[in-house]
C-alpha cells in the first residue's frame, strides 16, 4: 500500500510522533493505522509522544569545536534536575558532534539527519525521552565557520545556563576570544558595533529620548544636542565593542581585542529557556495535594 502524505499527517496528529517515525511505522504495518499506533507503542515511541504537550523549558546550552567549525546549541528538559544527569549531558554532547559533522541547514534536516549508530537523530531524540522520562527539546543550534588566522570564543556560563559563541578575526588567541566570550555572557550585547543598528532602531530609540528631554522640560535649543549625546551612551550599551570590558573596565572590548591584534566580528548567546512561557508550579501545593491522596 502507498504511504501516503495525509496517512502520515494522521497518524502523526494520534500519536504526536515524528514524522519519520510515523512514516516507517506505516511501512512496517503496510498502511493499516491502528497497527502503526500499535507498532509506536511498542517501540516506546508514542510514550514519548504523550509528553510533547508538556513544557521543556529548562537544559543546557553547550559548545564544541572541531578544526575551523564550532556549534551552540540549546537541548531542553522539564527540570533542571534532568538537566544535570549523567545522560542528559552525554545527548548534548554526541548531539553536538553530529551537528559539526553533518552541518544541517535546519532543526528540520538535523531531526531527520542519520547518526553514526544509524538512527536518525529524531529516533535519537524520542529514545531519550522515554529512557529519561521528561520531555526533551533540541530547540536551536548554529554552526559558524572561521579561517586559520581567527579564534572562537567559546564559553558556558554556570554550566551552561548561557552560552556563547564568539569569533574574533586577526588573532589565533582563543582565551582573548573567551574572555569577549564571557563578557557578551555577563553583559548581553545586542549587537556587535553601532554598524549593525538598522536606521529604523536608531530613529525609534532617537524620537523616545527626544520625547524623555522634551518631558523632563528642556528648551527645545538644546534638545538635539541632549539627544545626540545619550544616543551614543545607548549606543555604548548594546554594542559590545564599545562596551567597558568586565575585566578591566579601563578598556572597551574593541581596544582590548585592539591590544591582541584582533576584531570581534560575530556572536551568539543563547540564554536556556529564554522566550519559553514557563510553567508555574507551586511545589508545596503539590506535595500537599500528593499527601492528601495517600
Amino acid at each position: 500500500m502507498a504511504i501516503t502524505a495525509q496517512l502520515v499527517k494522521q497518524l502523526r496528529e494520534r500519536t504526536g510522533a515524528g514524522m519519520m517515525d510515523c512514516k516507517k511505522a506505516l511501512t512496517e504495518t503496510n498502511g493499516d493505522i491502528d497497527a502503526a499506533v500499535d507498532y509506536l507503542r511498542e517501540k516506546g515511541i508514542a510514550k514519548a509522544a504523550k509528553k510533547a504537550d508538556r513544557i521543556a523549558a529548562e537544559g543546557t546550552t553547550y559548545v564544541a569545536s572541531n578544526g575551523n567549525d564550532a556549534v551552540l546549541l540549546e537541548l531542553n528538559s522539564e527540570t533542571d534536575f534532568v538537566a544535570r544527569n549523567e545522560g542528559f549531558q552525554a545527548l548534548v554532547k554526541e548531539m553536538a558532534d553530529h551537528i559539526l559533522s553533518v552541518k544541517p541547514a535546519d532543526i528540520d534536516a538535523l531531526m531527520a539527519s542519520t547518526m553514526a549508530d544509524g538512527k536518525t537523530v529524531e529516533n535519537k531524540m524520542n529514545e531519550a525521552i522515554s529512557t529519561i522520562g521528561e520531555k526533551l527539546t533540541l530547540r536551536r543550534f548554529v554552526v559558524i565557520t572561521k579561517t586559520d588566522n581567527d579564534a572562537f570564543g567559546e564559553y558556558l556560563h554556570m554550566g551552561g545556563r548561557i552560552g556563547v559563541l564568539a569569533v574574533v578575526e586577526g588573532t589565533t588567541d582563543a582565551e582573548a576570544a573567551k574572555d569577549v566570550a564571557m563578557h557578551i555572557a555577563a553583559l548581553n550585547p545586542k549587537f556587535v558595533s553601532r554598524e549593525q543598528v538598522s536606521a529604523e532602531e536608531l530613529a525609534h530609540e532617537k524620537e523616545i529620548l527626544k520625547q524623555q528631554a522634551l518631558n523632563e522640560g528642556k528648551p527645545e535649543n538644546i534638545v538635539e544636542k541632549m539627544v545626540e549625546g545619550r544616543l551614543r551612551k545607548y549606543l555604548e550599551e548594546i554594542c559590545a565593542v564599545d562596551q567597558a570590558f568586565v575585566k578591566n573596565p579601563d578598556q572597551t572590548i574593541a581596544e582590548f581585542l585592539k591590544s591582541k591584534g584582533g576584531t570581534l566580528v560575530s556572536f551568539v548567546r543563547y540564554e536556556v529557556g529564554e522566550g519559553i512561557e514557563k510553567r508555574q508550579d507551586n511545589f508545596a501545593d503539590e506535595v500537599m495535594g500528593q499527601i492528601k491522596g495517600n
